[in-house]
């Protein structure tokens, strides 16, 4: 009964437009008090919640991607990446993932790539004959490799809610299920560019050399190795990594390129600020939400009922994907997580599971979520910037999530494909 109150509140709550946050925190609190725990232990939950060393990464993550987008990395980094792929049906939209992914080494957060990104391909990628639909779906689901490549806000919070999974280790583990997510998206992008012919129109402009927009990129393409490179060799934890991605993007700003001035700064501070302040509300109160499931013994049953549908592990990983895929269509990355994580775990365990590996899963289908409508954010972000109605990118955004999908099941498949690399690395 009292779990019935507590998702049918939740749920009733959201529908009614109540913010996540605050849904989850009256929710969580109303099965407290019909279930006659002590509500005095609330506060505390609310404070422990975000009291974690780990989450300290994450508004610096998310300043790291303000810092970026406003240095022109992202505009270098397409130059480059036109030079190496040319012209042609579906080259541009080709560099418009190549350039997210890059991206995503750097900021770590879906959202913010798809604007970084969509600023500065939109208009060319017009003028190259690409319909406005077709270019908000590439951007959007190019930005969703951002929460599997690392650094990622995604992993960040996962680690943080399940024992013995470490940032490092999680981050690893992401960086081929990334790299095969992206190519994934390019293969209907490029197939669609053929048979609609999408592209090419302006390829009797000058064309960028190669040499020249790479040293115009190289400042920006060595963000991520200066990031990831560092935390292999034990020269700084995550943490420190985000202060210390913060301080190089403001170094090629202000001394590299010139493009950052003391406004920018204090823009970039309050943006990230309110940005953070948004996902740490989401986690504090979240934390009330799990606390109600574990204390009054929520999970266990239902994690139980699952392992007992005799599903085996295929079939289970089957429904629990579908499940999630339904979900991520209409809560954000963060909030799914905080929800559903404190259950899944120990379905994750029953069947043994590799929690890393089971981690990296979670996140694709997560990332899938963040370009499925109707609740997409990286795809609400991009069709903004494209000028776009989100109903209009349907018949083309589902080829990529199609495309997506494949490269989750090819991650199910051969685990090693997550985690080979953490392996290798020691973690």
């Amino acid at each position: 009964m009292t779990s019935a109150v507590l998702f049918l509140a939740f749920v009733v709550m959201l529908l009614g437009g109540v913010p996540i946050a605050v849904s989850l925190g009256l929710a969580g609190t109303l099965a407290i008090a019909i279930g006659g725990q002590g509500l005095l232990a609330l506060p505390t939950n609310v404070y422990t919640g975000i009291a974690k060393y780990p989450l300290i990464a994450l508004p610096m993550f998310v300043l790291v991607g303000s810092v970026f987008d406003r240095t022109g990395v992202a505009l270098r980094l397409v130059r480059f990446a036109s030079a190496l792929v040319g012209a042609g049906r579906g080259a541009l939209a080709t560099v418009s993932v190549l350039v997210a992914m890059v991206i995503g080494g750097i900021s770590g957060s879906g959202p913010a790539t798809s604007a970084a990104v969509g600023q500065v391909v939109t208009k060319s990628m017009i003028r190259d004959g690409y319909p406005r639909a077709f270019i908000a779906s590439t951007v959007g689901a190019a930005a969703a490799t951002d929460i599997l490549i690392p650094p990622s806000i995604a992993f960040i919070i996962y680690a943080v809610l399940v024992p013995g999974v470490s940032v490092p280790a999680i981050f690893a583990a992401g960086m081929f299920p990334g790299i095969l997510a992206g190519l994934a998206i390019i293969v209907p992008i490029l197939i669609l560019s053929a048979i609609h012919d999408f592209g090419g129109k302006t390829r009797n402009e000058s064309r960028p050399g190669v040499w020249e927009s790479f040293k115009g990129a190289f400042w920006g393409l060595l963000a991520p190795v200066i990031i990831l490179g560092g935390m292999r060799v034990g020269a700084f934890t995550p943490t420190e990594a985000a202060v210390m991605a913060v301080f190089y993007g403001l170094f090629i700003g202000f001394v590299i390129y010139r493009t950052l001035t003391h406004r920018d700064v204090y823009e970039m501070l309050v943006e990230a600020a309110e940005l953070s302040a948004v996902i740490l509300m989401v986690v504090a109160l979240a934390s009330v939400f799990a606390w109600a499931t574990a204390t009054l013994g929520i999970i266990e049953p239902i994690a139980t009922g699952i392992v007992a549908l005799g599903l085996g592990e295929y079939g289970t990983i089957a429904l629990l994907m579908l499940a999630l895929i339904v979900i991520g269509m209409f809560l954000d990355g963060v909030s799914t997580y905080l929800i559903l994580v404190p259950i899944l775990v120990p379905i994750a365990n029953a069947f043994h599971w590799d929690l890393v590996w089971f981690g990296v899963i979670l996140t694709m289908k997560v990332a899938i979520g963040q370009f499925t409508p109707p609740l997409a954010v990286n795809l609400m972000v991009s069709c903004k910037i494209a000028g776009v109605r989100m109903e209009d990118t349907v018949p083309w955004v589902t080829w990529m999530i199609i495309a997506m999908l494949a490269a989750l099941g090819l991650v199910v498949i051969f685990p090693d494909i997550a985690l080979w690399l953490p392996r290798v690395l020691g973690y």
